[in-house]
């Protein structure tokens, strides 16, 4: 069983995908600080369409370093959330080590953009695979776990501003995020007799190594030879808001603590905006 200690998550315990950095990693942190143990899952690996580095062993094995610092157990495991086996023997195996299971983070997503005229099937395919599918299978993974302990539960997807609104060079990216709410919204509707309560989060660009890159630094400064991300954070404070460039992961994570604890308790079936106000600015 957990640890008894102390937190808005004391004795809880937590599913984490796409945790080995990032606002998976910023999660499984903040969780693991208020009292919860940790099952994680990260890829660990290239996917070839994703025009950026993802994730690698290190900075899995600093996650746990990370989280047992703050007090956490954790069971983490790299593997591809497109994998229900995997994803299904994974938490099988925590809820084993661990003794329950309480809250589910669908987290793990990557990021491409293309023009819906130049964008190839391939690329198509692994945005739906990862940033749809995926969660769905972290969810279906979880639930028997979860309702089985008839202590209710919280479920967060996370969406983007692109699950809200139409934006141009991500209409793969957009229909994944705008598919998550319609799934969260059906979840909801279906788990709340079991008091498994079931939000989305849609947080803004955040500053991690999904969005600081050259190929995003590329989309919105066009023709400018090696923009930096001092140029980049000029035209993404247009985007907010608030005088804010971007979100921190640490901010997401203390909207996802808010969702999960017993001040939420009535809250399900909720998309929540973490995005600087982005999503009204058009």
């Amino acid at each position: 069983m957990s640890t008894q200690r102390s937190g808005v998550a004391a004795g809880k315990v937590a599913f984490i995908t796409g945790a080995a950095r990032g606002q998976g990693r910023s999660h499984a942190i903040r969780l693991a600080q208020e009292g919860a143990d940790i099952i994680a899952v990260d890829i660990c690996a290239p996917i070839p369409t994703v025009p950026y580095p993802l994730a690698d062993p290190a900075d899995l094995d600093e996650t746990v370093r990370l989280v047992e610092s703050a007090g956490g157990r954790i069971l983490f495991r790299a593997g591809d959330v497109r994998d229900f086996d995997f994803l299904r023997e994974t938490v099988d195996a925590g809820v084993k080590e661990f003794g329950r299971l309480d809250i589910v983070l669908g987290n793990a997503g990557i990021a491409h953009y293309s023009s819906a005229l130049d964008l190839d099937a391939q690329s198509w395919s692994d945005m739906i695979d990862v940033n749809l599918n995926g969660v769905w299978w972290t969810v279906k993974a979880a639930l028997p776990h979860l309702v089985a302990g008839q202590r209710g539960g919280s479920i967060i997807l996370t969406s983007s501003t692109a699950g809200l609104r139409g934006m141009e060079h991500c209409v793969h990216y957009a229909a994944a995020k705008h598919g998550l709410v319609g799934m969260m919204k059906v979840l909801a509707l279906e788990l709340g007799r079991h008091r498994i309560r079931v939000n989305a989060i849609h947080p803004n660009s955040t500053n991690t190594d999904m969005l600081q890159n050259e190929p995003t630094y590329g989309l919105f400064l066009p023709g400018r030879e090696n923009p930096t991300m001092e140029d980049f954070s000029r035209i993404a404070q247009r985007l907010n808001v608030l005088p804010v460039p971007w979100s921190e992961p640490s901010d997401i994570s203390d909207a996802i603590l808010f969702l999960i604890s017993d001040q939420a308790c009535n809250i399900t079936g909720v998309s929540l905006p973490v995005d600087a106000g982005q999503s009204i600015r058009w």
